[in-house]
């Protein structure tokens, strides 16, 4: 199989696979206070050390969760309750237009059932937000009932990288909690969190080479959301729950894998992406490259193809051995257009006539090749199925 879609998950590292499987072999509760449960806590506490060495935390800013949709919701309901309480006039929540919908739902949830005011930031024709919108709709009372910011770092479907230290140094001023989601990011830019100043961040095990299940989020230190979970007070208080000691693990081992190979594997991501997507063009000269051309995810390619609908796309390439996407695997199978192209200004015909191409560290110019082989007559294909 051709697969072009690591957007929605990527193969294991080996480093991953092997601290995980030796894990999985031992016993132990991290909560626990024999030896055996001392050993596992050991083993969470070196991962803590590790992830926060990467992102350029402090260990004690590492929340473990179970992935990141978790994360953004631990980060987005919690913080908007904390907010809240404080004082009853945050409710206001400013949500980036183009968020996943582990951000874009949660809020939503907030405004159905919890009062919130969400009010969604617009984005330009590439998928980017402007700071001085999000300072215009911060308004003149300084965002004393803003309860949070949430813009996420890079997109998930269309790849554009938002200018989120900017963004932050914006709530700070205001004295409002910023919240982004670097699930897409992590792999592939140099993310920091203490060099971003935003408050939270959330990170997704699988989406960097680790395993399924296992998430982050890094919580800046004052910042002590209402938790989502309750029940045996692990992670600060914030998030209980048993704490999966081999996953945990596998992750860690991604995380520093990953780092140490980020800015080559950036590299050859970024110049498989540029073939691709001219590759691609050369086959169908009326594509259009979705996203912002420059500041985008290195192992992004988003593409849309008039007269075409995606869902056919997509399978006419699947049976041709191809795997990719119409947009967020979370939303894999709901028959609407893209929310993310939608906002960009895009019609709803050309929204729906999208692939997502995404690369990680297994891809190689044979992938490429076999879609440069495969798209032109697959789109052709898709045009005289739609004119029938």
């Amino acid at each position: 199989m051709t697969y072009l879609d690591h957007a929605a998950t990527t193969p294991m590292l080996p480093e991953a696979v092997e601290a995980m499987t030796a894990e999985l072999g031992r016993l132990g509760n991290p909560s626990s206070l024999h030896s055996a449960g001392r050993r596992a806590r050991r083993v969470v506490e070196e991962s803590r050390e590790i992830i926060a060495d990467v992102f350029d935390a402090r260990p004690s800013e590492v929340i473990f969760t179970g992935g990141g949709t978790e994360a953004d919701n631990l980060a987005v309901k919690g913080i908007y309750w904390a907010r809240r309480a404080a004082d009853p006039a945050r409710t206001r929540v400013l949500v980036g237009a183009v968020e996943h919908h582990a951000v874009l739902d949660a809020a939503q949830w907030l405004a159905d059932h919890q009062g919130a005011r969400v009010e969604h930031i617009p984005v330009d024709s590439l998928g980017r937000v402007d700071p001085d919108v999000v300072r215009e709709m911060i308004g003149p009372s300084g965002g004393a009932d803003i309860a949070l910011i949430t813009v996420m770092w890079a997109n998930n479907e269309v790849g554009t990288v938002q200018p989120v230290a900017e963004l932050a140094a914006l709530a700070r001023e205001h004295d409002i909690p910023f919240h982004t989601d670097a699930v897409q990011a992590a792999a592939q830019l140099p993310v920091s969190f203490a060099g971003s100043g935003v408050h939270s961040l959330a990170l997704s095990g699988h989406k960097l080479g680790g395993p399924l299940g296992v998430g982050v989020l890094l919580l800046a230190k004052g910042i002590d959301p209402v938790p989502v979970l309750h029940g045996g007070g692990q992670e600060r208080d914030v998030r209980s729950g048993t704490l999966d000691t081999p996953a945990i693990a596998g992750l860690a081992a991604a995380v520093q894998a990953a780092a140490a190979q980020r800015e080559e594997h950036a590299r050859r991501l970024t110049a498989l992406r540029d073939r691709l997507i001219a590759c691609v063009l050369d086959a169908v000269p009326d594509a259009v490259l979705n996203g912002d051309p420059v500041n985008r995810l290195p192992g992004n390619a988003h593409l849309s193809f008039p007269g075409c609908e995606g869902d056919a796309l997509l399978m006419l390439l699947d049976a041709r051995g191809i795997a990719c996407s119409t947009g967020s695997a979370c939303s894999a199978g709901v028959a609407q257009p893209s929310h993310v192209l939608l906002a960009m200004g895009a019609s709803p015909e050309r929204a729906r006539g999208s692939l997502r191409f995404s690369l990680g560290h297994t891809s190689t110019e044979d992938d490429v090749t076999a879609l440069a082989e495969a798209i032109g007559p697959v789109v052709e294909r898709a045009r005289r199925a739609g004119l029938s």
